[in-house]
C-alpha cells in the first residue's frame, strides 16, 4: 500500500469537441512522460482512457477517465472526460474538480457547438487554460486560422507559445518563442530533439516573440516599464509574466502540436506544469465557497493541508462487479483511507472502503489522500456526484454541480414482466453515475420514461443497461398527458337499479357539471334539499363521480377544470346503498359530460432557448410552425435568448431540429407553464390516435 505522492501537483482537465484528438493528446503525453511503452490508437481501441466496451465500440469517449502520472517532478492528475455534445455534463463535473484546464482545439476544422458551452463552464469557474493546436499534421489544417476563430468565439486573446515548423508541406516540430529553438519528435520515441533555427525560421520566430513579450509586459505594470526602458524581457521576467497572466486568464497561450505524430506535445506538457497553477495557488486566488450545512453560514476553504478535511465527489462509477467508486478532489486537510467521512450533502456517515490512484482501468491502493490529490474512494453507499464529503466535527457543504437538464424523453418497456425489476435496478445504478440522465414514472400514463441529452446519450445508457445488467428494453415515444375538460355547464340522472333477489341495489342521482377557470382542477357540491338523498350517501356520489374523472368521454384522458353539484335525486329504503350512489354518480357525470360541449386541453411548456444570433430567425421560424407563442427576446453576449410557449407535443423531438437549424450551437430548457385547449382541427386527429395508439420500438 503507498500513500500519494508529496509532490507539487497539477490537477488538469482535457478538453474538446467530439474528434479533435483528446484522448489521442492523453495517450502522447503518458507516452512522452514515459507513463506507456508505445502510444495506443482510439481507431485500434488501444489507449489507455477509453477502455469501456461502449468506447471501443463507437471509437470516442463515453466516460470520464483519470490519469495520474509524475513530470518533472510534479504529480499531474489528468481528467480525460468525453467531448460529445450529448455528453457535457461529464466534462462540465471535470472541470469542477480542477485548477486549470487544457482546450483541446482541431486545426483543420471550424469550431463546434460543445466546445463554445464548455468554454462559457471555463469563464464561469475563471479556470486558467492553455489551447493546443491539435492535427497540424493534416492537409488544410493552419494554426493562424485557429487561433483567428478562439479569439472570435472565446473572446479572449490567444498569444502563440509555440509555432508550427513545416518542411515544405511536411509538419516536423515546433518552435518554442521563448527560447527560440525548434523542438523535434517522433511518434516512435518519447525523447525529443531541440535545434537551431534556420534564417527564415529566425525571423518568423522573432516576430511571434517579439508579440508574446509586447503582450506579457501589457499583463504587468512593472514587467512593461522594464520593457519600455530595455525594449526586452529576459528569458526569467518573461516566463514569470507568462505565469501569472496565465493565473489571471489575460490571455490564453496557444501551443501547436501534433497529439498522433508527438509533435508539440513535450512543451504542452511542459507548460502544464510551469504555467497552470497548483492547489495552494488556486484555493488563494479563487477559495472553495461553502456553506455550514446547519447554519447555511457561508465557510471557504483555501486548500491547505492545514484545514479540516473536505472533498468533493465529481464522477461516480457502478458497476455489478467491480462495485461502487466515488471519485474526489480532495479539497482540503488530509485524510486515512480507514477513516469515517461524513457526507454533509446528505446528513450520512459513510464508512469507506480502499482508497485508489487510478491510470484508466488500473487502480492502486493508497493509505491516505492530502489536499489536492484526486482519489477514487471505494463503496460510498449513500454519496453520489456532487456531494461533500468532510469531518463531522467541522463540516462545509459545497455547492452542487449544476448539470444540464435533459430534454429528449423515452418511454421505457422491459422485453418481459420477468424483467421489471431488472430493468428498473439497472436504470437507477445509470442514473447515479450520469446526473444528466432523469427516470421518472408517469403515473397517469403508466410509463417509465428516461430522459438524456440526445439520441446518442440515450442509445449509449441502453448499451450499459444490455451489458452492466443483463437487461433489455424496447423504446419509443413517451404519451403527452392530455386533459380533457368541459365549457358548457349541462344536466344529467343517473340511475341505477338492479334487482337480484333479495336486497336489490337502487340509486338514482341527478348532476349539473360546469365550467370552471383553467387550473382550478375539480370542485363538489350539493343543493340536495328535503331529504331526496340521504346526507349519508352524498359521500358516495362524490366518490363516482372522482372515478369517473379518470377517463373522459373524448379519449380517456383525465377531466379536469369542472364543478359538479348533486341537486336532486330519490332512494329506496331498503335497496339503497354506497355502492349504488356511488355507480349513480359515475353514470350521472358521463351523461352530462356528452352534451357539455368537451375539449381537449394539452400541456404547453415554457422554453427557453439560447440561440446564436445569426440564427435566430430560423429559429424563430420553426418555432411558429410548431404553434410557439413569443414571450420574449433578449439579447445576451452572441447569443439570443427566447422565451416562448410551446406545446409539449411539438417539442418531443426537438432537440435534433434544433441542432440541425443552429448546427448545434443552441441550447434549451423547458418546464410545464399550463394547459391550454388543442385547437379544433387538431382535435379529431389525436383522438384517432390516441384511440389507435400502438407504439413503434426499437429493440435494445
Amino acid at each position: 500500500m503507498e500513500t500519494t505522492r508529496e509532490k507539487p501537483i497539477r490537477n488538469v482537465a482535457i478538453v474538446s469537441s467530439v474528434r479533435a484528438g483528446k484522448t489521442s493528446l492523453c495517450e502522447a503525453l503518458l507516452y512522452v512522460a514515459g507513463v506507456i511503452p508505445s502510444m495506443g490508437s482510439v481507431t485500434h481501441g488501444t489507449t489507455v482512457s477509453d477502455f469501456e466496451p461502449e468506447e471501443l465500440r463507437h471509437r470516442t469517449s463515453t466516460s470520464t477517465s483519470l490519469l495520474q502520472f509524475s513530470w518533472n517532478q510534479t504529480a499531474i492528475n489528468l481528467i480525460d472526460p468525453p467531448g460529445a455534445r450529448d455528453l457535457l455534463g461529464e466534462p462540465m463535473a471535470a472541470l469542477r474538480a480542477v485548477d486549470g484546464a487544457v482546450v483541446v482545439v482541431d486545426g483543420s476544422n471550424s469550431m463546434k457547438s460543445e466546445l463554445e458551452r464548455l468554454w462559457l463552464k471555463i469563464q464561469e469557474l475563471d479556470l486558467p487554460c492553455l489551447v493546443f493546436v491539435n492535427g497540424l499534421d493534416k492537409d488544410g489544417a493552419s494554426f493562424e486560422s485557429t487561433l483567428e476563430t478562439c479569439r472570435q468565439h472565446f473572446d479572449v486573446m490567444s498569444i502563440p507559445v509555440t509555432i508550427p515548423i513545416y518542411e515544405g508541406r511536411r509538419f516536423v516540430g515546433v518552435s518554442d518563442v521563448s527560447s527560440e529553438k525548434i523542438i523535434r519528435s517522433c511518434p516512435t520515441s518519447p525523447k525529443n530533439e531541440q535545434h537551431s533555427l534556420d534564417v527564415d525560421q529566425q525571423e518568423l520566430c522573432r516576430d511571434a516573440r517579439s508579440r508574446l513579450v509586447e503582450t506579457v509586459a501589457e499583463t504587468d505594470e512593472s514587467l512593461l516599464e522594464r520593457y519600455i526602458s530595455r525594449s526586452q524581457l529576459t528569458q526569467e521576467e518573461l516566463l514569470d509574466g507568462l505565469r501569472r497572466a496565465t493565473h489571471t486568464r489575460r490571455f490564453l497561450p496557444a501551443y501547436a502540436g501534433s497529439a498522433v505524430q508527438n509533435v508539440g506535445v513535450w512543451s504542452l506538457l511542459n507548460a502544464i506544469v510551469t504555467l497552470l497553477p497548483s492547489p495552494s495557488e488556486r484555493g488563494v486566488a479563487h477559495p472553495w465557497h461553502g456553506t455550514h450545512p446547519g447554519s447555511g453560514v457561508p465557510n471557504n476553504r483555501q486548500g491547505r493541508e492545514e484545514e479540516p478535511f473536505s472533498g468533493y465527489v465529481f464522477k461516480t462509477l457502478i458497476d455489478p462487479f467491480v462495485g461502487r467508486l466515488s471519485y474526489c478532489r480532495v479539497v482540503s486537510g488530509t485524510v486515512q483511507a480507514d477513516t469515517t467521512l461524513w457526507n454533509s450533502s446528505r446528513q450520512v456517515r459513510e464508512k469507506p472502503g480502499h482508497f485508489y490512484t487510478v491510470l484508466g482501468k488500473r487502480h492502486v491502493t493508497v493509505d491516505s489522500v492530502n489536499v489536492g490529490d484526486i482519489v477514487a474512494i471505494g463503496k460510498l453507499k449513500d454519496t453520489q456526484t456532487g456531494d461533500t464529503l468532510c469531518q463531522e466535527s467541522a463540516p462545509i457543504c459545497y455547492a452542487a454541480i449544476g448539470f444540464p437538464k435533459p430534454i429528449v424523453p423515452f418511454a421505457i418497456e422491459a422485453q418481459s414482466k420477468a424483467e421489471i425489476d431488472k430493468v428498473s435496478l439497472g436504470l437507477h445504478k445509470l442514473v447515479e453515475e450520469d446526473p444528466t440522465l432523469e427516470l421518472t414514472r408517469n403515473g397517469e400514463t403508466k410509463e417509465m420514461v428516461l430522459s438524456g441529452m440526445g439520441q446518442f446519450h440515450i442509445d449509449l445508457a441502453l448499451e450499459k443497461l444490455q451489458r452492466k445488467f443483463g437487461a433489455a428494453v424496447t423504446l419509443h415515444l413517451p404519451k403527452v398527458p392530455y386533459r380533457e375538460t368541459i365549457t358548457l355547464t349541462s344536466r344529467a340522472q343517473g340511475k341505477y337499479k338492479k334487482q337480484t333477489g333479495g336486497h336489490g341495489q337502487y340509486g338514482d342521482c341527478w348532476l349539473e357539471v360546469a365550467p370552471l377557470a383553467r387550473g382550478s382542477g375539480f370542485a363538489f357540491d350539493t343543493r340536495i334539499v328535503g331529504g331526496a338523498i340521504p346526507r349519508n350517501f352524498i359521500p358516495a356520489v362524490e366518490k363516482g363521480v372522482h372515478e369517473a374523472l379518470h377517463e373522459g368521454p373524448l379519449c380517456s384522458a383525465p377531466v379536469v377544470d369542472v364543478m359538479v353539484t348533486v341537486y336532486d335525486g330519490s332512494f329506496h329504503a331498503v335497496d339503497s346503498s354506497e355502492m349504488s350512489f356511488k355507480i349513480a354518480g359515475a353514470m350521472a357525470f358521463k351523461k352530462a359530460m356528452e352534451t357539455a360541449h368537451p375539449v381537449l386541453l394539452e400541456p404547453v411548456m415554457r422554453v427557453e432557448i439560447d440561440s446564436p444570433s445569426d440564427t435566430i430567425g430560423a429559429v424563430m421560424g420553426d418555432l411558429n410552425a410548431r404553434r410557439g407563442r413569443i414571450v420574449s427576446v433578449n439579447a445576451m453576449d452572441h447569443m439570443e435568448r427566447i422565451t416562448v410557449m410551446v406545446p409539449l407535443s411539438e417539442l418531443l423531438r426537438y432537440a435534433t431540429t434544433l441542432n440541425a437549424v443552429t448546427g448545434g450551437r443552441a441550447s434549451y430548457a423547458m418546464e410545464f407553464d399550463h394547459y391550454d385547449e388543442v385547437p379544433r382541427e387538431l382535435t379529431d386527429k389525436i383522438i384517432e390516435r390516441r384511440k389507435a395508439e400502438r407504439p413503434i420500438t426499437v429493440t435494445h
